[in-house]
């Protein structure tokens, strides 16, 4: 019913608040790569190698019983997935003194090449044999070694720069040079925002989470995009506008677009996190925040550098029509 009251045509200047909005973005990336440089990522297992292991939280599986009668500095939390309260050990590689004789008689190489199973076994075995559990009992036992979890991590952010250089070609193939640096910078700032806020508030940085930066990634330079080609349109109409009035003007035409799709998507993310459990909570906060600086990039970030480095379109100009010399 809202979407009633939304003004058929709006004219906020924003082009004059380009300044402020580019000092808000330089302040949130030079924030989040100091946060990635000095506290890093809390990488899941898919990346720093190591193991997960889910049971349900009952009167003696606790989280004090779990940390007090299984050796091997285990990290163990509490969650809560569709309304049961879990039971989360996370470890990546426990004393090897515990792993018994016949991992001791194993070589050196091939010890280290067997810690992360072995280690996982002996978990595995001391929660059955402590709380008397069956393999059913146990919801949850995902295990990476420190090699695959490293190509994981090379694989992934190769994946990313592929991305972003295709879509920095065919942007700069369908409009002009200084549409591709816009898109882009708008891209690779939405992308360091996400994993800044990753960093700040310690979330789990997994698979998971950069299929959601790929679709961040996506989201952003389609948004950016949308009001690219209306920026194309309103130059091609009014040949001799100021640019700033340009963007104004195509960046007011998308908003409503822009607003309802953003909003929307917000919305089904949201029922993710709330309801989807701890396993998909950190891809959908994820969504949430880069859909919402995507929406802000598109608009203050890649429309400011477009205006800064030129809106003029490298295409061809549609043919006149006799009698006809267009819109001056």
């Amino acid at each position: 019913m809202l979407i009633k009251y939304w003004p058929a045509e709006t004219n906020i200047p924003f082009m004059r608040f380009r300044f402020i909005g580019a000092a808000l973005s330089i302040f949130m990336i030079v924030g989040s790569l100091g946060l990635l440089f000095t506290k890093g990522l809390n990488l899941g297992v898919d990346f720093a190698g190591g193991s997960v292991i889910e049971v349900f939280e009952t009167e003696t599986v606790t989280v004090p019983e779990v940390r007090s009668r299984i050796p091997g500095g285990l990290t163990v939390n509490s969650a809560t997935s569709s309304g049961d309260r879990l039971v989360v050990i996370r470890f990546g590689e426990v004393d090897r003194s515990l792993l018994g004789p016949e991992f001791a008689a194993l070589t050196p190489e091939q010890q280290d090449e067997r810690a992360s199973a072995a280690s996982n076994t002996f978990v595995v075995n001391a929660l059955k044999r402590e709380f008397n559990l069956a393999d059913t009992d146990i919801l949850k036992n995902d295990s990476v070694g420190p090699k695959v979890s490293g190509e994981l991590f090379v694989e992934s952010m190769i994946a990313l720069g592929i991305a972003s250089l295709v879509m920095l070609a065919y942007i700069s193939f369908r409009y002009s040079w200084s549409y591709a640096a816009g898109g882009i910078a708008a891209l690779v700032h939405d992308a360091i925002g996400t994993m800044g806020l990753f960093a700040l508030l310690d979330i789990e940085f997994n698979l998971t989470t950069v299929a959601a930066l790929l679709t961040i990634i996506g989201y952003s330079i389609n948004d950016s995009v949308v009001v690219f080609d209306r920026v194309r349109e309103v130059r091609r109409k009014y040949k001799q506008m100021p640019a700033t009035e340009v963007i104004d003007i195509a960046t007011n035409q998308t908003l409503s677009r822009t607003i309802l799709t953003g909003g929307t998507t917000i919305i089904a993310v949201l029922a993710i996190y709330i309801f989807g459990g701890p396993v998909l909570q950190g891809m959908s906060l994820a969504m949430i925040w880069g859909i919402f600086i995507g929406t802000y990039s598109s608009i203050f970030f890649a429309a400011a550098i477009v205006l800064m480095l030129g809106v003029e379109i490298r295409s061809h100009q549609p043919d006149k029509t006799p009698g006809f010399e267009g819109v001056p």
